[in-house]
């Protein structure tokens, strides 16, 4: 069995507080998801003094591209990966780190963007990475569709499944690796079990260990 690697995710900036909060209450993660970008009343956006602080406390980071709000239509995912690679290079994130795509449960997802963020990230250097919900919403049914059409998309994405959530952990008591995975071949290497914990404002996550060759 591959060792299950604990860390989290925050909309907010990493400052030494909340890296304070979540080792008081939680334990150290081994690596931290934030947003490429500001998105309005939902997350504020990586900064490159943000990226120096969570370095120098030997965590990695995952970059995660969020200004999705519906995932359809195959152009419309082609814009998603090129500004998603922008913003990574801007923010000076080395190829052969993994993006993630963030899809909400309520978002209306298909197939077409599923493959075209795929397909417009392999040649850009980034691994393609989709946040998702495989239980709730149309990402299960569009995911399998996209690696029908596409055997590569199964083959070069990292899945990071929200399902099933039973709630926020320190590191210590987390739970065994189990996340939801769709009803067709894909790497979930990653997994948001506890969202919205009390103490401090963050996710809770599992990471194969296979993921941490690349992250930032």
């Amino acid at each position: 069995m591959a060792r299950k690697i604990w860390g989290v995710d925050s909309a907010i900036p990493v400052n030494q507080e909340l890296y304070d909060c979540v080792k008081k209450h939680f334990g150290i993660p081994k690596y931290w998801g934030r947003s490429l970008t500001e998105l309005q009343n939902t997350s504020s956006g990586l900064s490159k003094s943000e990226i120096g602080f969570i370095k120098s406390k030997n965590i990695k980071i995952i970059p995660i591209y969020n200004v999705v709000k519906e995932a359809t239509g195959y152009e419309e995912a082609q814009l998603a990966a090129r500004n998603a690679v922008f913003h990574a290079r801007r923010l000076g994130i080395p190829t052969d780190t993994i993006i993630f795509a963030k899809i909400e449960k309520f978002f209306n997802v298909d197939s077409a963007w599923i493959r075209g963020w795929v397909e417009t990230l392999i040649p850009s250097g980034y691994k393609s990475g989709i946040f998702n919900d495989p239980v709730e919403g149309d990402f299960n049914e569009a995911y399998c569709q996209a690696v029908h059409d596409n055997k590569e998309v199964a083959v070069q994405t990292i899945l990071w499944s929200a399902e099933p959530d039973v709630g926020t952990t320190s590191e210590r008591k987390a739970p065994r690796f189990n996340p939801v995975s769709p009803d067709c071949k894909g790497n979930v290497w990653l997994w948001q079990y506890g969202r919205d914990a009390k103490k401090c404002p963050i996710d809770t996550n599992l990471a194969d260990e296979r993921v941490m060759d690349y992250l930032y």
